[in-house]
């Protein structure tokens, strides 16, 4: 098979890195041919802080990846998040050279490159220019521009700016894992892809992917993008907090949180403990599942506040921008019992778990149902979308072999200097033979009329 064939995504999270090889079916949808998933052990919070262990993870979950498919994977689309990532708004234009030629992807590249070369703070680097709205000379809220005619062409951007030694250390680790890195994808753009629909989008929808480091936030509303943020806390530090309330070790808190842990602690008895195995020799521990809520709740409370800040900063409260499709939530940390009724009664929006499935034509264990794996599949989805891009522009750019075009004026010139010269080239004796039987026969002039007419019937 060739790499041509197939693409892959790398979601290098805080808690695992995965790698997911899939291609397009006849109908459209996606094919897995393969999954790998290894423990992310050099990143914190979204951001690579030990280059090897990220370089090893990396490798790990690559190889699983490639033993599965039975492919080589080569070439990955990276998902990026952090902290570090920031947005802002930013309006464009350029002015046409040749405003008779209508408007091809070529111009809104080049106004994407100007874009691209605005000064950012110290350390920062432009990851996305997202184009929201075209203004047409003095036609505005235009969505696809490709094809007018106009002198000036104006957009309002989305703009994703992230640290320049956060994404360096990226493309490092990718590289030295023997990987060439084809996009880098801000992560809650990936997660939109795999599980918003277009209707979702229209309507006014923010996405909400609770990671193990960081909760990623996208909204959408009239299928534009209209803001993007990081908040730097996700099911990690809830675990955090198990551990240290409960006074156990990291691993039996991440699974109480995972197996027993809920959002609302009304909705559990004051009568159900867990036993916890004790270190070494030492006693069981008995924990209260209204206890475990209650530290869960306070974590989870404080996420969706800074989640209710952001929807506030957009302005989903305001009728215009209000989100009629509410809130979707994914991510591993979506998982969490209860969240969905937390999240609704903390922000006022109707919410959902986000599944990644939709897309997958051959998931019939349901393996990638679950949440955690939104990102990851949007990558996939990413990297076929570069894929398809690159295999169409090599189709249009394959050189087509034309007929020269021959007018119907040049035609029946031709047509008619053949007849002059088969008249003039005719001996004496037969002009006179046809001079004494021009009575019985057509003249020069019918005998022309007769060719031209067949002619014409012909190129019919």
């Amino acid at each position: 098979m060739e790499n041509q064939e197939y693409s892959v995504g790398l979601d290098i999270g805080t808690t695992k890195i995965v790698a997911i090889v899939g291609r397009r079916n006849a109908h459209g949808k996606i094919e897995v041919l393969g999954v790998g998933k290894a423990k992310s052990l050099g990143v914190h919070k979204g951001i690579v802080n030990n280059i090897s262990q990220t370089i090893n993870s990396i490798k790990a979950a690559v190889s699983e990846a490639q033993s599965s498919a039975g492919v080589p994977i080569r070439k990955v689309t990276v998902g990026i998040a952090g902290k570090h990532i920031r947005s802002l708004q930013h309006s464009d234009y350029i002015m046409r050279e040749h405003p008779d030629k209508f408007i091809t992807d070529d111009d809104i590249e080049a106004l994407k490159e100007q874009v691209k070369k605005l000064v950012m703070l110290p350390g920062e680097e432009i990851i996305h220019v997202l184009p929201q709205e075209y203004k047409v000379d003095s036609e505005g809220e235009i969505q696809e521009p490709i094809g007018m005619h106009g002198k000036r062409l104006e957009a309002n951007f989305h703009v994703v700016v992230g640290q320049m030694g956060s994404i360096r250390n990226i493309a490092r680790c990718v590289r030295e894992a023997g990987l060439e890195m084809e996009a880098l994808t801000l992560e809650p753009l990936a997660s939109s892809e795999a599980v918003l629909t277009k209707e979702e989008k229209e309507a006014g929808v923010a996405i909400v992917d609770i990671g193990g480091g960081t909760t990623d936030i996208a909204i959408f509303k009239d299928n534009i993008i209209r803001h993007t943020c990081v908040i730097p806390y996700g099911g990690g530090i809830i675990t955090e907090d198990i551990k240290e309330g409960c006074s156990i070790i990291e691993k039996h808190a991440e699974q109480l949180k995972v197996k027993f842990g809920s959002a609302v602690p009304e909705l559990e008895k004051d009568s159900t403990y867990v036993t916890i195995p004790g270190l070494h020799g030492r006693p069981d521990k008995e924990i209260s599942l209204k206890t475990l809520a209650q530290i869960i709740n306070a974590r989870v409370e404080e996420i969706l506040e800074m989640v209710n800040t952001e929807l506030k900063a957009y302005g989903a409260f305001e009728q215009k921008k209000k989100l009629i499709a509410g809130i979707v939530l994914t991510g591993g940390g979506s998982n969490l019992k209860h969240l969905r009724q937390l999240a609704n009664y903390t922000t006022g929006f109707d919410s959902r778990i986000g599944f990644a499935n939709e897309y997958i034509a051959n998931d019939k264990n349901q393996y990638l149902k679950g949440p955690e794996f939104a990102t990851s599949i949007g990558l996939l989805m990413e990297s076929l979308k570069i894929r398809d891009k690159k295999h169409n522009a090599v189709i249009e750019e394959l050189p087509v072999k034309e007929q020269p075009k021959q007018s119907i004026t040049t035609m029946v010139e031709e047509t008619l200097q053949n007849i002059e010269e088969e008249v003039t080239n005719q001996e004496p004796n037969t002009l006179n033979k046809q001079q004494e039987n021009r009575k019985a026969k057509l003249t020069f002039g019918q005998s022309l009329m007769e060719k031209v007419k067949k002619f014409f019937e012909e190129v019919e």
